[in-house]
């Protein structure tokens, strides 16, 4: 693979990845108005969020066996069309529970996105590699929360919440296009993959327990749950508590996802000098301090608005070097079975994401307590599991090797 063809692959792959996040960020300032015209509370219209998370984490388990019996393009494609059926049929949705419904098609579109992806790279690309290209994926997928809330408050300012599902449609027919014109075949058509439903439950059992996919797709999936936790208690936190108008928290937001971006594209830098689990071995104990650090600050009543944004900022920067690192370490082991692998992947750390949304809304206060315990929790059990695969799983070097 030449230079040329293997750069425009990546940004493809990139902006599969970027699909899902978008399909969030962007209609969330919408909410008020899909409410509005669809005369329904807004806790109504955020259950569309719920079935789209729910789609997602579901949906991926669907396609893992479809790309390892079919090849990676054919139930790519499919999705993707699927995908623009369900954004044009949410932009002419009656009633918010039909959005709802829509929703949950949208997202069985969209979950093919991420998990071919990550197939694919561990397909096309060897090992030394994915850890690095992970990144460069980080970094196109960090423009998602830094673009897409204010293309959606521009596209419901001027044109309707409606055209925001519409925009959606059109970005992913020509992210389709391209998957046609552009992305190779990086595995072809397997029939000795079993699409019984005893033998795709045998497979993704095949998967879970390979003990270094289970220790770091947790792992990862918890780092991912201190994310999801900030997206859930930012709003509060930042609007409600601290006051800040809408364009001020959107500049904190942006800066926060910029930490992420910052996290992945400097471990691509270290990748030249450690390995992957290296990284994320030092990382999650630091995630730990900085975490305990903030929670230490708000116990003591020190956690202004200003300490709040920077250490948010530190965290983010930090799991920006754990998301890429565990990927390729968790889909190292699979290559005939790297769909489910993927899959599966996807799924748990969305479930753990999920759940994280849900204790920082259950346990709401009126503080920043429960987002900030969700994310000290996350990364307590993230760094938990690296140092038990470090201490009880990880092979010893003989003495006297080299």
């Amino acid at each position: 693979m030449n230079n040329f063809k293997r750069r425009y692959i990546i940004i493809l792959l990139g902006a599969l990845t970027t699909l899902g996040p978008f399909s969030i960020d962007m209609y969330l300032p919408g909410f008020a108005s899909i409410a509005f015209d669809l005369n329904s509370p807004i806790a109504h219209v955020s259950l569309s969020l719920t079935s789209y998370f729910i789609g997602v984490s579901l949906g991926q388990l669907i396609y893992g066996p479809l790309l390892d019996r079919y090849g990676r393009k054919k139930p790519l494609m499919i999705g993707l069309i699927l995908y623009i059926f369900a954004s044009i049929s949410c932009g002419l949705a009656p009633s918010v529970a039909s959005l709802i419904l829509l929703r949950l098609m949208l997202a069985f579109g969209v979950c093919v996105c991420l998990v071919t992806s990550r197939a694919v790279v561990n397909d096309l690309f060897a090992y030394n590699e994915r850890a690095k290209i992970f990144s460069y994926l980080m970094l196109i997928m960090g423009i998602s929360p830094i673009l897409a809330p204010s293309a959606g408050g521009i596209i419901t300012a001027y044109l309707g919440w409606r055209w925001i599902f519409f925009t959606l449609a059109l970005i992913a027919a020509m992210i389709l296009l391209a998957v046609i014109k552009i992305l190779p075949e990086s595995k072809g058509h397997d029939k000795s993959v079993s699409l019984k439903l005893n033998n795709v439950l045998a497979g993704y059992a095949d998967v879970i327990t390979e003990p270094k996919f289970l220790i770091f797709t947790v792992a990862g999936g918890f780092a991912s749950a201190g994310l999801f936790a900030y997206i859930a208690g930012a709003p509060f936190v930042f609007m409600e508590l601290f006051g800040m108008n809408e364009g001020q928290f959107s500049i904190v937001f942006s800066i926060s996802a910029c930490g992420f971006i910052l996290g992945s594209q400097t471990n691509g830098l270290l990748l030249k000098k450690y390995e992957p689990y290296n990284i994320v071995f030092f990382i999650s104990h630091l995630m730990v301090a900085v975490a305990a650090l903030m929670f230490v600050s708000f116990w003591l009543g020190l956690l202004n608005v200003a300490a709040s944004a920077v250490f948010v900022f530190l965290l983010l920067f930090l799991i920006g070097f754990i998301s890429p690192n565990v990927t390729a370490i968790a889909l190292a082991p699979f290559y005939s079975n790297a769909g489910r692998a993927s899959a599966l992947f996807g799924c748990l750390q969305m479930t753990l994401g999920a759940m994280a949304t849900v204790l920082v809304n259950a346990f709401a206060d009126g503080t920043s307590r429960p987002m900030i315990l969700v994310m000290l929790g996350s990364a307590f059990f993230c760094m938990a599991l690296i140092s038990y695969y470090e201490y009880n799983l990880k092979p010893k070097i003989p003495v006297g090797t080299l």
